[in-house]
């Protein structure tokens, strides 16, 4: 089961409401994908999206990479797909662009070929789980409009971004609490945005809020800080950008535990692989895991799901970013209704180009 074939391209993929973080407001991105032909007939699909901020690349380089060196993956046999995955690591710098695409699409020939899904491979450990959904930061009328659709399509947890300022940010949480009660979660990604003490601040003001968690709240540079904390902050944080290989994992929870969760984004680990190594060192550290994404084809949201539901430590998810594009190329993939996503039983990825 040979690579006979490549293809790879980008689409520029506009999004159905700009969205604005910490630290850059966004209205369409580039992803790249990746298609493997193989001598047998199957064919594997990958895709990706990557933050140069986050992991050092920008999806434009992975392009390149991979159009640059075609000829590297002619002759591999997909069923040697671990192998591999491990040598484009080193051939390809780390590059965790290239790496997701190949390894989203290797996955998805293998699995077609043995006949099963992505999660029966691995195992599949939960049927389902509710996804967050995404509001940007904005002022608090134009949160509660946004969050308001979202309780009217039934979703049931709400990721908030916030850090640009403090009391702004609790401003919009309160009134969310107020306008929505019980009726629905409420987690937070800070983006960076807060340092040690005004997390502090944060945790103290909003304790009767219920906040679930909150992504990455403190720079990437003082991630292990936050081991001063007290553990009922703690066990709150999702370490996020920091969190970018099996490495980062282990340092995270060596000596006194730094965060209560793993945020896992294939596009920062560089796939599916990778990703399990990272949900290993969750598992055996007692991390629970949270698997995000940014806006990103159907095609790695798929492979997200079934990296999640086939890990045991799997608590949340935040799969959201197929849902914010205009415009995909591909469809299939998972099943969301009222905001909770499952997998089909479709071989490999279960997705198909359009």
């Amino acid at each position: 089961m040979k690579i006979s074939g490549v293809q790879v391209w980008k689409e520029e993929m506009p999004l159905t409401r700009p969205y604005t973080i910490a630290y850059k407001t966004t209205s369409s991105i580039t992803n790249v994908f990746f298609q493997i032909q193989c001598d047998n007939g199957i064919t594997g699909i990958g895709s990706s999206y990557i933050s140069k901020a986050v992991v050092g690349f920008t999806s434009d380089e992975a392009y390149e990479s991979i159009q640059q060196n075609k000829d590297w993956f002619i002759g591999r046999d997909v069923r040697q797909f671990q192998q591999i995955v491990h040598e484009a690591r080193i051939f390809f710098d780390n590059n965790p662009g290239v790496l997701t695409a190949l390894d989203l699409a290797l996955h998805d020939a293998f699995c077609k070929f043995i006949g099963i899904p992505i999660v029966k491979y691995y195992g599949q450990k939960i049927r389902g789980l509710h996804t967050s959904i995404t509001i940007g930061i904005k002022n608090v009328q134009e949160t509660l409009e946004e969050a308001q659709e979202y309780y009217d399509r039934k979703f049931k947890i709400l990721k908030v971004k916030l850090g640009n300022n403090l009391e702004e940010d609790i401003e919009r949480l309160v009134k969310l609490r107020e306008n929505f009660k019980d009726n629905m979660k409420i987690r937070i990604d800070a983006n960076q945005g807060y340092s040690l003490a005004e997390l502090i601040e944060f945790c103290d003001r909003t304790l009767d809020l219920d906040i679930e968690l909150i992504e990455q709240p403190v720079p990437v540079k003082d991630s292990l800080s936050t081991r001063s904390l007290s553990w009922d902050i703690r066990k709150l944080i999702a370490a996020d950008e920091y969190l970018v290989d099996a490495q980062s994992a282990m340092h995270l929870v060596q000596n006194e535990p730094a965060c209560g969760i793993f945020n896992i984004k294939l596009m920062k680990c560089g796939g599916i692989l990778e990703s399990k190594a990272i949900s290993t060192i969750a598992e055996k550290s007692n991390t629970d895991l949270m698997w995000g994404c940014n806006d990103e084809s159907v095609i790695s949201i798929a492979a997200g799901l079934h990296a999640a539901l086939s890990s045991s430590n799997t608590k949340y998810i935040d799969l959201d970013g197929s849902l914010d594009l205009a415009r995909d190329i591909a469809q299939g993939g998972f099943k969301i209704e009222e905001g909770f996503m499952t997998l089909t039983d479709t071989p490999g990825l279960g997705v198909e180009l359009l």
